[in-house]
This record gives C-alpha cells, sequence and structure tokens, in this order.
C-alpha cells in the first residue's frame, strides 16, 4: 500500500520476527511513562499479542504498525491507533521511536503517513494524541502536523513521585 510507504521508512503489520524488538522496547523502563506500562512483558504475553494483531482494526479498535528502514527492513519504532471510533470518525495516535534512531526525521515521516492513511483509507474525521507538558520533541512534532492543543489535563501522570500535565492536542480534517 503506497499511503504507508514512505522515502525513508515504511508502515507495516506486525511479524512474528518483531518478537524481540517489541519486548525490548516494552520492557525499557524509559518508556514506561508514555505507554503507562508498570510491570515487564513476558516473552509469552508479546508473542501472544503479535498473534492476535491480525484483528481487523474495526473489531480490535487499535492498530500498530512497525517503522522500519526502506533501505534495510531494520525496525526503527512503532506507531500506533487506538480508541478507534469508526461511529465518531476519530481515533488517538501515539508514536515511538528507539533511541538510537531519533532525531533523524522517521517519526515525521511516520507520522505523515499514518495522518494520510487514516483520513483516506479509515475515513476518519479527527486524531489526538496525549503528550506530557514535558515531552518538547512530541509536541513540535505533532505541532508541526497541525494538531492544536484543545487542552491540559492537570496532575494527569505521575511518574517517579511526581505529577504532570498532559497535553490533548487534536487534528480535524476539514
Amino acid at each position: 500500500m503506497k499511503t504507508l510507504k514512505g522515502n525513508q521508512i515504511n508502515l507495516r503489520a506486525l511479524e512474528p520476527e518483531d518478537l524481540s524488538f517489541l519486548f525490548d522496547i516494552e520492557n525499557n523502563e524509559q518508556f514506561w511513562e508514555v505507554s503507562h506500562t508498570q510491570i515487564p512483558f513476558s516473552r509469552f504475553l508479546l508473542k501472544k499479542y503479535i498473534e492476535n494483531s491480525h484483528l481487523d482494526i474495526y473489531e480490535a479498535k487499535q492498530l500498530r504498525l512497525i517503522i522500519e528502514l526502506s533501505k534495510n527492513k531494520s525496525s526503527v519504532g512503532m506507531i500506533d491507533l487506538f480508541d478507534f471510533n469508526p461511529q465518531h470518525k476519530r481515533a488517538g495516535i501515539g508514536i515511538l521511536i528507539h533511541p538510537d534512531y531519533q532525531k533523524k526525521g522517521y517519526a515525521n515521516e511516520a507520522l505523515d503517513n499514518l495522518i494520510n492513511y487514516c483520513f483516506k483509507h479509515l475515513n476518519l474525521r479527527q486524531l489526538y494524541a496525549n503528550i506530557t507538558i514535558d515531552n518538547q520533541n512530541s509536541l513540535h512534532l505533532f505541532h508541526a502536523k497541525r494538531f492544536t492543543k484543545v487542552g491540559i489535563k492537570k496532575d494527569w501522570i505521575y511518574y517517579q513521585g511526581k505529577f504532570k500535565d498532559e497535553i490533548l492536542l487534536q487534528l480535524i480534517n476539514e
């Protein structure tokens, strides 16, 4: 599908071979704040997750795609749709790039591709993102894609003994 292919990256469905990559990402405590994870994931659970990832977005109400480099098929991150609601034509969106691959334009291109896919193929009207107030890289990325701040959830995220505000951003396809 051309919509999910870019110049530097492709977005693709999960494969059994992604188990080690998912295991490393999901069990990296550096990401637990944004993923709301509190305990490690076992390989067994992640294997089951991959096995069930074939479910249609209309059934599962979520979609996870791997961000891979076009040139060598290396996995560099993940981009998710969650809270998919076809009745109201909206979904939440989240993105994670492995630290070794950040600041290379991969998140920018992946987000462009997923936004295009959502509006053209899923017929969504709006996307939203929840980003902690101190995550300047993500805020900059989503603002660059025309997401606008529509609210602040005060003391929304409790992490490492502190509360953080979370910004709600929204993109409406007009």
